[in-house]
Formats: structure tokens, C-alpha cells, sequence
């Protein structure tokens, strides 16, 4: 187990920001850490090591946990086990799927009826049908219900993905992927109907507001609003479902993944901040008001090299039923589960 006590913010930074919503431009000079980290969650099956994880999203009933893992490595391809597992709690393995379909399973979402939806971001070349670039549906047992993009084949038009890093689906089937993973990719969010029918979209590559540079996690709140992890540009921003811009928020780092509960506390997990990239942040999971934009807690990344090393800590954030936090971590190669103190 580990665990640390209190740290300082970046409140300058916030304040020069000029964007966390009303009430949230006090200093937020410090932060506490109410959790306590417990290494090796996750028992996978017949000796089988952790590759790296990104995607992760609780079950509806908050009792398990499903988890996209990458067979081992960083990779599917030519692999023969399940990438996509779903665990009780404690960490034992209940189900998985997915073998031979998923090259690269990046981000995750789980809709109230069960059904799991799944971005498979990285593409290779048709072999004989390719795999990547796609957003696969799936029944819990595994059984395929819908794919939105072309298998393999990358592109920027209402049919086709560039990476797509994430997922979510509203109470009412409207479906919004985050497109792409790279900051010169397509920088854009696609809308569609509960039926795969493409809406609309909005995004560019660039700095101002309503433009992105990765756009790497989703997340919405109680009121419908569209947050997105800007990860490129190290922001969160804040968008109505019909893709205008709301806010723009830089207090949650450089977010490689979101999670909004049900009482509209907004979690973000920053695992690329370093002396390169968002200068002056430290990496970890912040978490915070969805509402006010408020940091209320910090868990600080367990990589104690800040700025020596690339990726670190989690990528992918889920919460269950009790409160408890699972972090996917690509670098680390592994699934970390975070309790109340």
C-alpha cells in the first residue's frame, strides 16, 4: 500500500487560466490525499502477465470492473488471448473476450443495460481485413452488435476514424467518439445516433477554444455536458451536446482520462506531465467538482521520477459501487485499485 498526505497545487497557473468557473478562482494552494494505493488488482488466468491498459469502466451494477488490456505487451496482433476481461471487485477474473478482433484497445465505456463499447485505436494494413480505427459494440457475453468505422482503414470522413481514443453514449443512444489519438490526426468529436448514424462533428487541430490536439478521453455530467480531455493542449474542455463551447479548464493537468460519478465528481488522471510536456504539473489523478471545476483532491502519480520518465501512473479511471477508484496504467503494465483511508 501507499499513500502520501497533502501536496501544493499549481494555483498560479490556475488563476493565469482565468477559466474554472465561478467560485473556483480562489488559490487552490493545496489538495489532500484520501486514498491508499494496493499494488497487484487483477488476477489474470494461467500465468498470463499484464500489458499495458488504458481502457477501463465499471460494470452497471458497481460490482465489477471491465478492463482492456493489450494481451501482454502493447499489442493484440497475432495474439491469442482475450483483451477484454471483466473482474469482480477483488480482482478475480469472471469473463473475457475479444481474441483475434482488437489490435489495440485504448478507451471504454459501459452502457446501463451492459452492453461494452470499445475503441480499438491503433490501425494496420488490411490482412486481409486490417484491424483498428474502429468503435466496436458489444453484449456483455461478447457477442459483436455494432461497429462504427472501417476495420483497418483510416480517414477523416463521416465513416471512417483516424485512432479513435474514446467513447460515450448518452441515457437516450446518441454516440460521441473522441477522434483521434495523435495531435496531428483528425482533432475532432463525431456525433452519432443511437442507430450508427452519423450527426455531426466539431474539432480542429489547435489552441483555441473548441480546437484539440488529442483528444484522448470523454466523460458527461448530470446537466449533459460534454467534458473532454484535451490531452495535447492539457486542458479539460467543456462543450453542450450539440458542440459549443462551454468552458475551459486547466486545473486537472494534462488528462489522459476522465470519469464523472453520479454525484458529478469529475476524476482526471494526468500520466504525462513532466519537464517537457505541461511544465510545473505534477502527474497523478486529480479530482474535483464537475460542476464548480474545484480541485478537492490529489493522488500523486507512484512514479517518483517526475520528469525523468515518459507515461506513468494511471491512463484509464473507473469507480465502483463503494467509492473505490481502478487506475489502468499503459507504462507500469498494470491495473492499480486506490481505497478510502
Amino acid at each position: 500500500m501507499r499513500g502520501t498526505g497533502r501536496i501544493m497545487l499549481a494555483a498560479v497557473v490556475v488563476l493565469a487560466a482565468g477559466t474554472a468557473g465561478a467560485g473556483a478562482l480562489a488559490a487552490q494552494l493545496t489538495a489532500p490525499n484520501p486514498y491508499m494505493a494496493i499494488d497487484g488488482w487483477g488476477q489474470l488466468p494461467d500465468g498470463r502477465q499484464w500489458g499495458a491498459t488504458s481502457a477501463v469502466y465499471p460494470a452497471p451494477d458497481g460490482e465489477h470492473i471491465w478492463v482492456g488490456e493489450r494481451c501482454g505487451a502493447n499489442l493484440c496482433v497475432e495474439s491469442d488471448v482475450d483483451p477484454i476481461l471483466l473482474f469482480d471487485t477483488e480482482g478475480n477474473l469472471v469473463r473475457s473476450f475479444g481474441s483475434g478482433l482488437i489490435a489495440w484497445p485504448h478507451g471504454m465505456f459501459v452502457e446501463p443495460d451492459g452492453s461494452v463499447w470499445v475503441a480499438d485505436a491503433v490501425g494496420y494494413a488490411p490482412v486481409p481485413e486490417g484491424w483498428g480505427h474502429v468503435i466496436y459494440k458489444f453484449s456483455p457475453e461478447g457477442e459483436v452488435l455494432m461497429v462504427l468505422g472501417e476495420k483497418g482503414v483510416a480517414g477523416d470522413g463521416p465513416g471512417h476514424f483516424n485512432k479513435p481514443s474514446d467513447i460515450l453514449v448518452t441515457s437516450d443512444g446518441t454516440i460521441f467518439v473522441a477522434d483521434g489519438h495523435d495531435a496531428g490526426g483528425n482533432n475532432r468529436i463525431v456525433k452519432f445516433s443511437a442507430d450508427g448514424t452519423y450527426l455531426m462533428e466539431w474539432g480542429s487541430a489547435g489552441t483555441a477554444n473548441g480546437q484539440f490536439r488529442d483528444p484522448h478521453a470523454l466523460a458527461m455530467d448530470s446537466q449533459g455536458r460534454l467534458f473532454v480531455g484535451d490531452r495535447g493542449n492539457s486542458r479539460v474542455q467543456v462543450f453542450d451536446q450539440e458542440g459549443n463551447h462551454l468552458e475551459t479548464w486547466h486545473q486537472f493537468g494534462r488528462p489522459s482520462g476522465l470519469f464523472i460519478d453520479e454525484n458529478d465528481v469529475l476524476y482526471s488522471t494526468d500520466s504525462e506531465s513532466n519537464a517537457r510536456r505541461n511544465k510545473g504539473w505534477l502527474r497523478g489523478i486529480y479530482v474535483g467538482d464537475a460542476a464548480t471545476g474545484w480541485v478537492t483532491a490529489f493522488i500523486p502519480d507512484p512514479e517518483p521520477n517526475q520528469d525523468g520518465s515518459g507515461t506513468s501512473g494511471a491512463e484509464g479511471i473507473a469507480i465502483d459501487a463503494h467509492g473505490n477508484l481502478y487506475g489502468a496504467e499503459v507504462g507500469p503494465r498494470q491495473m492499480r485499485k486506490y481505497i478510502r483511508r
